[in-house]
């Protein structure tokens, strides 16, 4: 804990983007940091490469390029890599947070697990190391550290790139290979050389620890324990557990044969495998577990928390964290090594007379052949390496060794402008050295692109367009309702037109769904006011018609509407008020006879009763209910009196 307290990265702003909060682990290549990305605000998992890792360009550039190799797997079973970056002298990588704790912490807490749960857990790890090994990827350091067991259930595996990365870079550089000793493949010790079956044989290595409590090889050194992963077959586990089904005791023996021959070609082979065994076993023998002394647990973790934490643990028995071990420093087979150094003599004794006779033609050619093809114009020297640095400064370290160099230029997403991509011949190859041509490419720059105007095309034509210009397309299109564009017909993009944007940064292409389907209420029997707002509101354009008359509606009041249910946001939508009844003025029939009165008011629409005085002998009117002059609807009953 006080180291964590003191730790100088604690509360640091890392490249401006990263906010470290606290420790995770520290291990034998890098410290893992919890921060939060301030840009995208979520946490992340920060892993730093120990500076004294870091020194040269070589292991930051295979560091880098490891990386982006990582960064390309997509599978739910591997932790994601976000980003890698530098900054002064800190090498990282910002990866997916995953809340839970990792495999050796899952041992301790248990001591060992059951069949089934081990099973399921080399399954998990050998999907996820499959599709690595699909890529063309290789982990080299798998151990419980490096298996993350997520709060939700997920198994993850970590750490893809970097142990590759700094491995490479240190067996160049110093002829040692970085790796766990308890989990290293026969051939990763004898020549620091692995392919997918190295990580197969490491993965056996945890099944058989998952299944006893504990590695299968112990030694007083890590060369000790190297050594036996050369000239010992791994144990049964079965010695120690004797109730372990034999099939377990073949699927370790298979995963971990010392000839890679021998092995499952790679994690998918393993994969297979495991679940053929995993189906065969019932219940009982899925249930089965080592009962593990907690005090020996204790052992294995304190033994890799010293080592992971860089403590000196060269005398305990069991080496689970980060080492350095010298490239063949146990030989595979000492009969087969007695056969290659009679070889090599052989070939020193036949490289002698063969040099013999060189310079007896050498000799007998004269000595200005010699001269010319060793120190005069006809030699060669190595081509220096000037990839990274430059124009300039490049251009002048050629030309002060004699060399003639000729550049060209092209856009490269990751080199900047002005810095030298790649040279021919390439560094450390032959080439003249007087006059010799060399070829410099030249960076850049990433190519920036200036968004074309699209609107007003259809889909297909803009993304054809864009394709052609060699935009990257976002997959997902906008498609919003548009009242006025077809749809179909591109509205614009994302970046806007004339936007210059880095040739690999997504364009959105905004294509119009035309107009917004309504649907277009009934508004028959409202008044004016709230049928316009209505019809309104659902996006319809309401307008009024001619009034009616109408003996059924009131005044004010809609009649009828000429568009109903389903339609398009902007639909015209005409609508009838209604006047009310129409009125007629009542005609003076005073004095007329019976039957003319009646015709003239029925013709009206009035409804007409008659009223006898004296018996209405005359059939003359003598008078009317309703005046003569007044405005009546249709309908309305006149009485008259008739004498």
């Amino acid at each position: 804990m006080a180291s964590t307290l003191t730790d100088p990265m604690i509360g640091r702003l890392v490249d401006g983007r990263y906010e470290v909060s606290s420790r995770i682990a520290r291990g034998g290549m890098a410290t893992v940091y919890l921060a939060t990305d301030r840009r995208l605000d979520r946490q992340v998992a920060l892993k730093i490469m120990h500076p004294h890792l870091a020194e040269g360009a070589d292991v930051a550039a295979r560091f880098r390029r490891e990386a982006r190799a990582a960064a390309r797997l997509a599978h739910p079973g591997i932790v994601g890599v976000y980003d890698q970056g530098s900054e002064g002298e800190l090498n990282y990588l910002t990866l997916e947070y995953v809340e839970g704790r990792n495999l050796r912490r899952e041992l301790r807490a248990r001591g060992a697990l059951s069949v089934g749960d081990a099973l399921d857990i080399v399954e998990s790890v050998l999907d996820a190391l499959a599709a690595a090994h699909r890529a063309g990827l290789v982990h080299r350091d798998m151990k419980p550290e490096n298996v993350l067991m997520a709060a939700d259930g997920r198994v993850k595996v970590a750490d893809f790139g970097l142990a590759r990365a700094v491995t490479e870079a240190t067996a160049a550089s110093t002829g040692n290979l970085l790796g766990t000793v308890a989990y290293l493949s026969p051939e990763i010790v004898t020549s620091g050389e692995a392919d997918a079956r190295a990580d197969v044989y490491a993965v056996g290595i945890l099944l058989y620890e998952m299944l006893t409590g504990h590695p299968p090889f112990e030694g007083e050194t890590p060369i000790q324990v190297a050594y036996k992963h050369v000239h010992e077959s791994i144990p049964p586990a079965s010695d120690g557990v004797p109730w372990l089904p034999l099939e377990i005791d073949d699927l370790i023996a298979t995963m971990t044969a010392r000839d890679v021959a021998d092995r499952p070609v790679d994690a998918g082979g393993a994969l297979a495998l495991v679940r053929r065994v995993h189906a065969s076993l019932d219940p009982a023998a899925l249930a089965v577990r080592a009962d593990v002394d907690a005090d020996e647990v204790g052992e294995i973790v304190a033994d890799a928390r010293a080592e992971s934490d860089g403590g000196s643990t060269v005398s305990v028995s069991r080496h689970t964290g980060t080492i350095a071990l010298p490239i063949g420093a146990v030989a595979a087979d000492d009969d087969a090594e007695a056969e290659r150094r009679s070889t090599r003599r052989r070939k020193r004794r036949r490289r002698l007379r063969v040099i013999s006779i060189i310079l007896v033609v050498l000799l007998a050619l004269g000595g200005g052949t010699w001269w010319y093809l060793r120190v005069g114009p006809g030699a060669y020297t190595a081509m220096p390496d000037v990839t990274g640095t430059p124009e300039a400064a490049a251009l002048a370290e050629l030309e002060a060794q004699g060399l003639r160099p000729a550049t060209s230029s092209e856009h490269h997403d990751e080199v900047p402008a002005g810095m030298v991509i790649t040279t021919d011949p390439g560094p450390g190859d032959d080439v003249l050295r007087d006059g010799g041509q060399v070829s410099v490419v030249v960076s850049l720059g990433i190519e920036m692109l200036t968004v074309p105007d699209l609107a007003g095309t259809a889909e297909d034509d803009a993304v054809a367009t864009l394709t052609a210009d060699g935009f990257e397309l976002d997959p997902e299109v906008s498609r919003p309702w548009d009242a006025q564009i077809p749809a179909g017909t591109v509205i614009g993009t994302d970046p806007a037109a004339g936007e210059s944007i880095a040739h690999n940064s997504p364009v959105t292409v905004v294509v119009s769904a035309g107009r917004e389907p309504i649907t277009v209420p009934n508004v028959v029997g409202a008044d004016e006011a709230t049928a316009l707002e209505q019809l309104a509101n659902a996006g319809a354009e309401p307008q009024l018609g001619p009034a009616a008359y109408s003996d059924s509606v009131g005044a004010g009041d809609v009649i009828s509407q000429s568009l109903e249910g389903p339609a398009l946001r902007g639909d015209l939508v005409e609508v009838i008020v209604s006047l009310g009844p129409e009125l007629f003025e009542v005609p003076n029939v005073f004095g007329s006879q019976y039957a003319d009165a009646e015709a003239e008011l029925t013709a009206l629409g009035f409804e007409v009763r008659r009223e006898n005085v004296l018996g209405g002998v005359f059939g003359t009117v003598h008078s009317q209910s309703v005046p003569a002059g007044e405005m009546h609807p249709a309908g309305t009953v006149i009485v008259l009196t008739v004498v």
